[in-house]
């Protein structure tokens, strides 16, 4: 069982950000622009499916469990809280969210439906954001020339993701879930997150006017194939998910916990799992 802390991000939110607030680069604003996009209604959905997987749970091992989650839900309703701020100013800047009503729809799919695809899918998309999360860790330059409270509004959040990496995937375990399924739902996951992420990152290119412009392009081919590359960096572990033998704390998460070390007054610890 991994203890999980709750913490207020002690950053403005409430002042508006330059449309290219990612160093003036429009494909990298663009790309964590439309990840922010997705937060609000994925997280609420993870926070939703992980404590109804715990409930469905035999007593002693939702006793052991129970801990965990409610830190779980703690950080991710803290996410999205923070990205719903982050998402008004983006608004008002007039880009559009159309990823959301494409989660929202999925999401009613799986009314009536047993509860371990729902935490199947949260497990998936959870060890998706981290290795997502520990490349952003491990490569902090590609939030170079942003505004202090923006980089650590995203640093935070990576790092989070990071200790609670393992959450979801205990649940669906605990559950008793199918391996087969497990595999599945990562590949409908990857299938789908590729496609929105991609789709949204283009509007919101397309709304600042950069689609065409070769510096949009080029920014966008040295951020996922370049020799930092995200492509590259993430395909081993997004690959490992697939082993018999896997559990997400073989992809470590030190520098998360690293971060958050050295940034403690940048939070204050709201509650302790």
């Amino acid at each position: 069982m991994t203890s999980l802390v709750v913490r207020r991000l002690l950053i403005d939110l409430s002042t508006p950000f330059d449309r290219r607030w990612n160093g003036g680069d429009a494909f990298r604003s663009a790309y964590f622009n439309a990840l922010s996009m997705s937060f609000p209604a994925g997280e609420q959905f993870f926070i939703d499916s992980v404590r109804a997987g715990v409930k469905a749970l035999p007593e002693a091992q939702r006793q052991r469990l129970e801990p965990e989650v409610q830190g779980f839900i703690g950080q991710e309703a803290t996410h999205r809280r923070v990205h719903a701020l982050f998402n008004g100013h983006l608004a008002q800047q007039g880009h559009v969210n159309a990823w959301e009503p494409r989660i929202l729809q999925r999401i009613k799919r799986l009314d009536g439906v047993d509860v371990r695809h729902a935490v199947a899918i949260t497990a998936a998309t959870e060890h998706f954001t981290a290795i997502l999360a520990e490349h952003l860790l491990a490569h902090p330059q590609t939030l170079d020339g942003t505004e202090a409270r923006l980089r650590t509004m995203w640093l935070w959040h990576s790092s989070e993701e990071s200790e609670h990496r393992s959450t979801a995937f205990d649940v669906y375990r605990a559950l008793g879930g199918d391996e087969r399924w497990r595999r599945r739902w990562m590949r409908v996951v990857t299938g789908f997150f590729l496609t929105d992420m991609l789709r949204q990152t283009t509007r919101n290119l397309w709304h600042d006017g950069a689609l065409w412009r070769w510096s949009s392009w080029r920014s966008a081919a040295s951020f996922f194939f370049g020799r930092d590359g995200l492509v590259r960096h993430t395909f081993g572990p997004w690959r490992a998910y697939f082993r018999r033998d896997f559990h997400p704390t073989q992809l470590g998460g030190q520098r998360g916990s690293q971060w958050l070390a050295e940034h403690e007054a940048d939070f204050a610890v709201v509650a302790r799992s």
